[in-house]
């Protein structure tokens, strides 16, 4: 079958007998146009099925309109949270996004660079990869003038306007917390401390204890990947454990939900023997018996900021220099699974 011949602007404007300028503009809603001219030329558009070619103009304004988005994973509420916040953003300001994920590996995270690079987007909001150290993989973006917005899992020497949370109180507030449950021994399950959500994280943990007298061992910290086996690793360590903590705080709310189903299971009393503390709000933390306290922080607000961030930089209206960092709220949510008193 022959593929059916794709109509351009010079076709609609020799049909209607009326210049391309005049086409051009008519499809654009320009005002120098009238109604009744915009009215022939939209209806004969649609008739012999036109599709504008957005390639052809981004190529003479050198933008295409395109936002990509870089998250280490997508099957978090969290997440996809911000990624609504992103799009809602991106679709008011006539963006288009690209959305790509690295799996939480550094390498997969370095080959989407380079794939968006040759797409040519014209900015990217990026949540590192879990095992990102290196940022050298974002240095062909910023010597084009490429903007670059860093949500949650950043890096302090990063080029680009940071949007986070302030994770260290988040910790503090966690530790403090199961310290007024009566917790002494406290555990903390975290992720890769190379990491700015799981150091700052762990040292307002460390400073909760710190100001009550509590001891903090190397026995007490396990790093993890923070996936649902690592939380079924971790119970089985606080199960071997000759003195067991009486209070865990888990820095994910899956790992936490898993882990905590793992000492059930095994005859453990929460929050009795012990009481859990995880992070995120993420759904799983509402449904888990006994419901799971968590630290909220609002992913949409943070996708709309980011978003906001990066447009505002295209459009050249920002006011924000480079490397501003945007701090948001978080806020402890305590529920059944660490209410001990």
């Amino acid at each position: 079958m022959e593929n059916k011949k794709e109509l351009t602007i010079y076709d609609l404007a020799e049909q209607l007998n009326v210049s391309v300028a005049t086409v051009s503009r008519a499809l654009s809603d320009h005002p120098a146009v009238s109604r009744k001219t915009k009215r022939k030329v939209s209806e004969l558009a649609e008739k012999v099925g036109y599709r504008k070619n957005n390639f052809a103009s981004n190529l003479r304004s050198q933008k295409t309109y395109t936002i990509a988005v870089i998250v280490h994973e997508l099957n978090s509420h969290f997440i996809t949270s911000v990624l609504s916040g992103i799009e809602k953003k991106a679709a008011e300001a006539q963006y288009d996004i690209i959305i790509v994920h690295s799996s939480e590996s550094a390498d997969h995270e370095k080959a989407n660079t380079k794939n968006l690079f040759h797409k040519r987007v014209d900015g990217l909001i990026v949540s590192l990869a879990y095992d990102t150290t290196d940022l050298s993989h974002y240095e062909p973006f910023l010597e084009r003038g490429i903007p670059i917005v860093y949500f949650d899992r950043v890096k302090a020497e990063a080029t680009g306007i940071k949007v986070v949370i302030d994770n260290f109180k988040a910790g503090y507030e966690a530790g403090v917390h199961l310290i007024g449950q009566g917790c002494k021994k406290i555990m903390q399950v975290t992720g890769n401390l190379a990491q700015n959500v799981y150091i700052d994280r762990l040292n307002g943990f460390k400073k909760a204890l710190a100001e009550y007298d509590l001891p903090f061992t190397p026995e007490q910290l396990l790093i993890t990947d923070l996936s649902e086996s690592a939380g079924i690793e971790a119970a089985r360590q606080v199960l071997e454990m000759e003195e067991r903590p009486d209070g865990l705080f888990v820095v994910n709310d899956l790992c936490a939900a898993v882990c905590m189903q793992s000492l059930k299971d095994a005859g453990l009393r929460v929050p009795g023997d012990i009481a859990l503390v995880g992070f995120n709000n993420d759904v799983v933390s509402r449904v888990v018996e006994p419901k799971l306290t968590t630290i909220n922080y609002a992913g949409r607000e943070m996708g709309e900021l980011a978003a906001n961030c990066l447009i505002d930089q295209l459009e050249g209206t920002s006011s924000l220099k480079p490397n501003y960092t945007i701090v948001l709220p978080s806020e402890l949510m305590v529920r059944a699974s660490s209410l001990r008193t």
